[in-house]
Parts: C-alpha cells; structure tokens; sequence
C-alpha cells in the first residue's frame, strides 16, 4: 500500500505531502499515523530546523476521509487532534504550502501551522455547518484570532470557502504565489527560517504561543524560564562571534 504521507529531507528542512489524491487527500487514520511519525521525527532530529505540510496532485486537503469515517475509523489521534496535528503542533516551525482547497479538517491543519503560503487559486473553508457539525479540530478557537472577528464568524457561520486572496489580504496568508507555486515560495520561507538558531527557534515559537493565556503580571518571569536557556547556550556564542567575524553561524542546538 502506498503511503498517505510522503516524506522528504531538503539540507534541513522536512516536507511532508499529504496523499490520498483520488479523495482530494482526505485525511484517513493511516495518514493521521503516518502524520505523527512524521511530526515526532521532525522534533527529534537534530538535523531539522523547520517542517512544511502540502498536498499531492494540486490540492491540500479535503478534510475527513469519510468512507474511512463511515467505517468507523476517524482520522484522529487522542492528544494529537486531527490528522496528528491540530491538538498538538511540533515544536519546531511548520509552514503550510496551500494549493486548490484546504476545507474542513485540511483548514484547520492549516491553522495549526505557523506560517502560510498559498497559490492565489487556493480557497479556505470550514464547511462543517453545511453538513450539521462544528469545526472541533481548531477552526472555532483558531480563526478568530487570526482573521477580523466578523469575517471569521462569516467563514465560520456560513460555511462557505474563503480564497487565498482574500486571506492574504487580512493577514491569515503570509505569502500569495502563483498557482503551482506554493511549494517552491514554501521552501525559500522555510530556509530562512531553518537559516536561525535551533533553541532560539523553539523557544521563540513556545513563548508566542503559551503567552497568550499568562497573567499579565507573571508574563516575563514565565518567559525568562523558556529564553533563559537560550542566552545562556553555546548557540548564543556562536551567534555572537558569526556576526562579529562576518561568518555565517555554525548551530550545534546546544
């Protein structure tokens, strides 16, 4: 059988491309599996800096399976969420390269990413509405803080698709391309990203996220625990000496 997530390695960055192309790549369990399997090595090797989530054969993602689903096998792991990622993202950073249709759990795959590089022919939706269900894998928690609370509520409550351009013209989208493209614009992003220092990249990514709920008053001794560590390591060193030798930095993610 073949695989429901293909799995390359370019220098230090992880491609993961999502592939049920006869279903639009609606995720199945073996993706969900395949998924995490791939995530949980991603934050593992130390060789990776960055991950990027994309589709085979011109689309992201669909969504559920739902012959899979009618079958009984929902494409969700406990702790993880759906497709192995919504509940619980990797550590590292995750680029979403979007093309054709991110819908329903595709979407808040998506979502669950922290940076989004989409074809300008793409088109965003959470559809549950239409078909009597909520979006639970992240939609409802995510969208409205990321897009205008009324234009979410609008994708939200109607259900119908949001297109790449629009997202992008509210922020959701951080690079348009052109169609076909999204991949290639995915990596020049990832690289720059992977291009940084491993801990300070982890750290980073930890504070924006958890930050959000932290009591005001208790917002920079939380911090200083996760970046502490940071300025502190020989990566911090490294950094220091590249810039002032004008080298590029050699990271060792110690």
């Amino acid at each position: 059988m073949a695989s429901t997530v293909l799995v390359e390695v370019r220098d230090n960055v992880q491609i993961m491309t999502l592939s049920n192309p006869e279903a639009r790549n609606a995720a199945t369990l073996e993706m969900a599996e395949a998924m995490v399997a791939a995530l949980d090595e991603l934050d593992r090797n130390p060789a990776l800096q960055a991950g990027i989530i994309t589709g085979a054969g011109g689309t992201f993602c669909a969504g559920m399976d739902l012959k899979g689903f009618l079958q009984g096998k929902r494409p969700s792991i406990p702790g993880r969420g759906f497709c192995g990622l919504t509940q619980k993202p990797p550590q590292k950073p995750l680029i979403a390269a979007v093309e054709g249709y991110a819908l329903a759990g595709g979407c808040e795959m998506v979502l669950a990413c922290d940076l989004i590089v989409a074809a300008s022919s793409a088109k965003f939706g959470l559809p549950e509405v239409k078909r009597g269900l909520a979006a639970a894998a992240g939609g409802l928690l995510r969208l409205p803080k990321r897009l205008p609370y009324h234009i979410a509520m609008e994708c939200i409550l109607t259900g119908d698709m949001l297109s790449a351009e629009r997202a992008h013209a509210h922020g959701l989208v951080n690079r348009l391309t052109e169609p076909g493209q999204a991949l290639d614009v995915a990596l020049q992003l990832a690289q720059a990203v992977a291009a940084n220092g491993p801990l300070a990249l982890i750290a980073s990514k930890r504070v924006a996220q958890e930050s959000a709920d932290w009591p005001q008053a208790e917002m920079f001794e939380r911090q200083a625990a996760i970046t502490t560590p940071v300025f502190t390591s020989q990566d911090a060193r490294e950094g220091a000496a590249a810039f002032a030798e004008k080298r590029k930095p050699v990271w060792k993610g110690i």
